[in-house]
Parts: structure tokens; sequence; C-alpha cells
């Protein structure tokens, strides 16, 4: 093993997904942002063609958010929401995001992030039918190439290889199963063998987002959401990518007519600035926890979900999304992108072009190209893009883009094409 000596003695800091030695030599270390754009130490200004992971919607700098999250520390930063206590804004966020959520009369249960937000449904499901007193549903179904994040459950329902490899177990939730993303007849016949009387819940993504950008195909929902009915299991929709907009509806949920029992998110609810996710509940997995004195108690938490800033400035986004049209403005910005994208097709290695739903895209390539070469010219050209484990590039721009703006991502894609 090479010691940590020289050149990779300097930094503290450890990165999250990173090839520590790679990454340190080619750091690129963004110190500012204002609107699609964010600055690099190097003074470069830098289309965000990425929104910094799917979730910088409003763009960079707003300062709305700024004096939401400046007016909420002058009057209390932080108190916990646990047991009898609750913030004020936590209490009106709730209110808001049931009021948006597909879920009639929806309770919100809120985190610190997506990561914990899966966590939090999947406890959730298994305790449902725990007190249903159907102990054996315990099994939760995901779908290869998924991205769940990487807590215990998330990491357990990676469909990303990669994701899951090295902790010494092919699970570290045994009760997990992994089925095709896009053969839903495969996917009944996998339940019937594992038996209706184990699975507890299908958790899915409406659109496949780190896994590369993959739409369901016709049909998929739809009889997911028979097969739900005639097997009895709830349906956890993943929307810490998709919600709030990105597809051009408010949610990924109501686009593909999912019927959820629980709903997570997180990235779009403060479009990244400050950490908060959670999950929107139906009433079938709620109510007992709200009647009467014999109620049970969902023994879990976190130290800051709810936290009074991060809420105060959910609530800003979401003005500020309402304000600017932004939904509306996906839908006709994501045309754009489509037809932009799809003019990539027939470049050298590109294999398939994946767009349609709102401000996400991406252009596969042959497995046998080195993509890294495509992000760093498109990066030379002004704009960041990023590289999919597909050998894909991937574009999930903030919501307020111009049109030029689509121009730019598209023809910084080309060039790096032309370079191949």
């Amino acid at each position: 093993m090479r010691p940590t000596t020289g050149e990779y003695a300097h930094t503290a800091h450890w990165r999250s997904q990173a090839h520590m030695p790679t990454a340190i030599e080619s750091t690129i270390k963004i110190v500012s942002g204002e609107g699609p754009y964010v600055i690099d130490s190097e003074g470069n200004r830098l289309l965000d063609g990425t929104a910094a992971l799917f979730l910088c919607n409003v763009g960079h700098a707003q300062p709305k958010l700024v004096e939401a999250a400046r007016a909420q520390m002058e009057k209390l930063e932080f108190y916990h929401n646990h047991g009898h206590f609750v913030g004020e804004p936590a209490e009106r966020l709730a209110s808001r995001v049931r009021d948006l959520s597909p879920l009639s009369d929806a309770k919100i249960f809120f985190t610190s992030g997506g990561s914990d937000s899966i966590e939090t449904a999947c406890k959730l499901a298994r305790l449902h039918w725990q007190l249903e007193g159907r102990y054996d549903k315990k099994y939760i179904l995901f779908r290869d190439r998924a991205y769940h994040g990487l807590h215990a459950f998330g990491t357990s329902l990676a469909g990303l290889q990669f994701n899951r490899e090295g902790y010494g177990v092919e699970s570290l939730i045994p009760e997990t199963l992994r089925v095709p993303w896009d053969d839903i007849d495969e996917v009944e016949r996998l339940m019937e063998e594992l038996g209706a009387e184990n699975i507890a819940a299908f958790i899915t993504e409406p659109i496949i987002g780190s896994g590369g950008i993959l739409a369901p195909p016709d049909g998929y929902f739809a009889k997911l959401n028979k097969l739900a009915r005639k097997h009895e299991f709830l349906i956890i929709v993943d929307e810490i990518s998709t919600g709030f907009g990105r597809t051009g509806d408010y949610w990924g949920t109501d686009r593909f007519g999912i019927d959820a029992d629980m709903i997570t998110m997180a990235k779009g609810i403060t479009s990244g600035y400050l950490p908060l996710g959670g999950v929107q509940v139906a009433r079938r997995v709620w109510d007992r926890f709200f009647s009467g004195p014999d109620a049970p108690v969902f023994r879990h938490g976190l130290t800051y979900a709810g936290h009074n800033t991060a809420c105060a400035v959910a609530e800003a986004n979401i003005d500020l999304i309402d304000e600017m049209g932004l939904v509306e403005r996906v839908k006709t910005l994501g045309k754009a992108l489509d037809a932009g994208v799809h003019s990539l097709a027939g470049g050298t290695g590109v294999i398939e072009v994946r767009a349609g739903h709102g401000l996400l895209a991406a252009v596969k390539f042959d497995p046998e190209i080195n993509l890294e070469p495509v992000v760093l010219a498109a990066r030379k050209k002004g704009v960041l893009v990023r590289a999919l484990s597909g050998n894909e590039i991937a574009v999930s721009p903030p919501f307020v883009l111009e049109d030029q703006h689509i121009d730019e991502i598209v023809d910084a894609i080309a060039f790096g094409i032309a370079g191949l």
C-alpha cells in the first residue's frame, strides 16, 4: 500500500465517490456562482450543465434564498423537531409540500437529505407490515441501474454494482431483490418466484438518473400499479432528483401515473442551498401513527430533520419556482434540449440519445470510448457536463437557463465528440 506522503498528504478533505490520488491531481475548485454559472478558482466562468448533481434548480446565489437564510438565522437558526417540539418553518413547509404532493392528505416526515429519506421510507415500509401482522413482508425490490443514495438501505438498493461492492456481503440489508429496470413482465415473474407474502415494497425513480437517464418503457408503471394492488406491497417513488419540476411536471409521480404510497424528496426542495429532505407519506401508512392513545411510535429521526433555516430556505425556493414560472419554463427548455441532443445522434461513438422529459438528457457512447476527453473539451468551451458509469454524457442544468444556453451545452458536447 502506498504511504500517504508527498503530494497526497496535504489535503484533509476526503471527497465523496473519489479515487483520491486522481482527484487531487485534477482538482476543480468552484469558488462562486451566479444564476446558471459557476466560477472556478482560476476565474473561468462555466455554464453549469449538471446543476451540481441534479439540484441547483433555481440557479446559484439567488438573493431571495440568501435573504431567507439570513432572516431565519437572526430569529432562530435551529431547534430540534423531536417529540413535543416543533419549529414554525417546518410546520409551514410541511403544509406547503402536502398541498403540492401527488398524495391525497400526505404527512411529511423531514430528513437531512436524500439518503436519509430513502432510509426513512424503507424502515417505515417494513414497520408498516410488521404492525399489520404480516411479518414475512420484508423484501424491498429495486430496479437495475437504480441509485437510491448510499446509506445502508441505499447501498443495498443500488442497481449500480460498484456502489454495492466491498462490504463483505452481497447486500447490507439482505431482504432486497434487484429486478430489471425495463421488463415489467420479468419483474412479475420474479415477484411470483419470491412470493407476494414476502414483498414489503417496490422502490423506483420515475426516471433513472445516475444510472443513465433512463425513462420507463411504455406501460411499465401502469402494470406496476396493478401488481401492487394484486400482491399488496407499497410503492416508494424516489423523487430526490426529479421532484420540484425537473421533468417538466412538478413530480415524476404524476407524469408517469405512479400510485405511490411514499415519495422521497431532497435536492430540489432547497435547490441545494441547504441540506434538507423528506418523505411524503400516504394515509394508508400514516393513519395508525396519528390515531388514539395506543398509536405506535415510529422510533426514527434525525437531529437536523426539519432544520429551521433549511425549511425557511425551502419555502423561499418553492416561492421562487412559482414566481418565475420555472416548471413551465422547464417544459419549454426541455423541447429545445430534446432537439439539441438528438442533433448529436450519428456523431463519433454515439449509440443512443435519451431526452424528452424536461431538463434531463443523456448521450450514450460505445463502451470502448473514453469520455474524459469529451468532458474536458466541453469544459474548455465553458460548459460543465458529467460522465455516467454506463458511458453516457448527462445533462441536467438549472431551470433558469435562456434558450442560448441550451445551444451552448449542445455545442460543447459536439465539440468534445469532434475531438474523438
